[in-house]
């Protein structure tokens, strides 16, 4: 019976063990890991992806043109009397009006019209090229927005890191002052101050680990999840500094930005179909031919017919429609030029404005690395000063305030840093 009961008192701790096994750690994840995710996943994508396949089968639509069309064709006459002969019907056929049943195949093939289905085509194959070309700008404006929401997120992370070692740190001093009050060697008011810096310290931690969470949300979204999840996000290593020579980039830019590429593609595009809608006024020279069985018929009818020639064809009045869809498409495509010209002078300005911040938070890091090691020593001071009672608690609370500054200031430029060279790789079309 003791054995009994030894074994079930081993199987219960055993049990509880398991059940007291630490919580499970927030997953991590790399800045390349939602830029996966993000790509495979973010709807902006699936779209733009999907608008250039499209776009692509209008390309193919205006190549059929250079291959022959060839339909099929049954037909069934009744006459409405014996004398009924001979019908104009404007196609080649066979013109005769006899009761019968036919079928047959018609081939049309086009010769010329003088490049109008040359220029559609090639102005067809450019806006594909322009929708591909979308598609890698919506790519990287996804990556743009995950570099933001992740780096956001870091440093949401680090200032919570900052507010829960405050928290810690203010607990402590609490803890102190309070003993040595009761002691009577601090003032009740030292325990006041303290109190509110510890509670001043609690709202800066709720406020940090929102804002993380907040980051978490905003992430999730643009890695295309549902559900909100908690990331132990890792950190980046900092970049080379950018180039001093701003030119360089320019050039970058307006060689490599997809953006830029599928305007120039569209306004190449445009002046392809002005020259394919000039062409509407031009003849078109088209073959064409006609073959097949009758079996049911006229017994002056043959039982097969065939005929083939050629169609010429001359564009006399149309009441000025071609003439306005030449002038429209010329129109157009002079807008499309003008557009990528203030596309082109706007990018030169967001290259340049990129680098200058790229550059001054460059500049921020070292002084605000300084800012954080003076703020520490002085920290360091006022807490010698005060424990030898040569200072009050304000004093040591200024300098706790300032060093709490300086370590959220230092932290939010190592990212805002990073978060300009990714605008700056964004804007001269290298974001990866």
């Amino acid at each position: 019976m003791i054995k009994e009961c030894g074994w079930l008192v081993g199987v219960a701790c055993l049990a509880l063990a398991c059940g007291a096994a630490p919580a499970q750690q927030p997953a991590s994840l790399t800045l390349q890991q939602a830029h996966e995710a993000a790509l495979k996943n973010h709807p902006r994508i699936s779209v733009a992806q999907l608008t250039a396949l499209a776009t692509g089968q209008v390309a193919r639509q205006a190549r059929a043109g250079y291959y022959p069309q060839v339909s099929a064709n049954v037909l069934a006459v009744g006459t409405a009397d014996n004398n009924t002969r001979l019908s104009a019907i404007g196609a080649l056929n066979n013109p005769a009006i006899y009761d019968r049943e036919a079928q047959g195949v018609m081939v049309s093939q086009l010769i010329t019209d003088f490049g109008r289905t040359l220029n559609l085509s090639r102005s067809a194959e450019l806006r594909a090229r322009a929708a591909e070309n979308a598609t890698e700008a919506t790519r990287e404006q996804v990556l743009l927005a995950v570099d933001a929401a992740f780096l956001n997120a870091l440093e949401a992370q680090a200032v919570t890191r900052v507010a829960q070692q405050t928290v810690t740190n203010r607990q402590l001093l609490l803890d102190q002052v309070g003993a040595a009050a009761r002691n009577n060697l601090r003032p009740e008011l030292d325990v006041s101050f303290a109190k509110v810096n510890f509670e001043e310290a609690q709202l800066i931690l709720s406020r940090a680990q929102n804002d993380l969470q907040a980051g978490f949300v905003r992430l999730d979204n643009l890695m295309g999840l549902t559900e909100s999840t908690n990331y132990q996000l890792v950190e980046q290593p900092m970049p080379a500094d950018p180039s001093t020579n701003v030119a360089e980039y320019v050039q970058q830019a307006l060689s490599h930005r997809p953006d830029v590429l599928s305007l120039r593609n569209e306004q190449g595009a445009a002046a392809k179909f002005a020259r394919a809608e000039r062409a509407l006024r031009y003849p078109t020279l088209a073959a064409v031919g006609a073959a097949g069985l009758s079996p049911i018929r006229d017994s002056q009818l043959r039982d097969n017919f065939a005929a083939a020639g050629v169609i010429l064809s001359f564009p006399l009045y149309t009441g000025g429609l071609y003439a306005a869809r030449q002038r429209e498409a010329e129109l157009r495509a002079q807008a499309a030029a003008e557009t990528l010209r203030d596309l082109e002078n706007n990018v030169i300005r967001d290259v340049r404005i990129a680098w200058l911040n790229a550059q001054n938070a460059r500049d921020r890091l070292p002084i605000t690395r300084r800012l954080l090691d003076n703020a520490r020593l002085a920290l360091e001071l006022a807490q010698a000063r005060y424990k030898n009672s040569i200072s009050s608690i304000v004093e040591l609370n200024q300098a706790e305030l300032t060093q709490i500054s300086a370590e959220i200031a230092y932290a939010s430029t190592q990212y805002e840093y990073l978060l300009q060279r990714s605008a700056l790789s964004f804007q001269i079309g290298a974001l990866q």
